[in-house]
This record gives C-alpha cells, structure tokens and sequence, in this order.
C-alpha cells in the first residue's frame, strides 16, 4: 500500500538530492581550475586562512538557516579536504 504523504517527501528529497550533485559537479569543476592555476603559479595547494573565513562564513549562514553549524563546518570541511588532495595531485603531477 502506497502511502502518498511519504512518497511526497520521499520525492521532494530526491529533487534536492539530485540539484547537490549537480551543484558539487560544478563547485568542483571550478576547484580544479583554481587547482590548476595554483599549480602554474607556483601556489600551495591548501589556504587555511581562506579555509578558516569560508567556515566561519557557513556557519553563520547555517545558524540563520537553522542548520547545525557544527554539520554544516563537517560538511565543508570534507569537501575543502577533497579539494586540496586534487590541488595536490595536479600539483604532483607537475
């Protein structure tokens, strides 16, 4: 038996998940040009300053959407950790 409620949010969700994918192929997309570039200017991979503001940004805006700042900074923090292993392997790969 159907329940239609659920399968309503069930649907919703799905939406939502299906537009995150399609917006970390693109943050990412533009990461490996920044990835790029640091490698032919001689730049390191990782920037904590820049790691630091954008944290402390998104969990200010976590805080105004009502989102746990502490999930939102784990979230970011493992996309910031994935972006810096491409800046690293581009760099590696001279």
């Amino acid at each position: 038996m159907a329940d239609e409620t659920l399968n309503g949010y069930r649907q919703s969700i799905d939406n939502i998940d299906a537009a995150l994918v399609f917006l970390l192929a693109e943050r990412f997309k533009t990461t490996q040009a920044v990835g790029r570039y640091k490698a032919s200017a001689g730049l390191p991979p990782a920037d904590p300053g820049r790691e630091e503001s954008q944290i402390a940004r998104l969990r200010g805006l976590a805080k105004q959407a009502d989102l746990d700042p502490d999930f939102s900074e784990k979230f970011l923090r493992f996309i910031i950790d994935e972006v810096i292993r491409h800046h690293e392997r581009v760099r590696d790969a001279g």
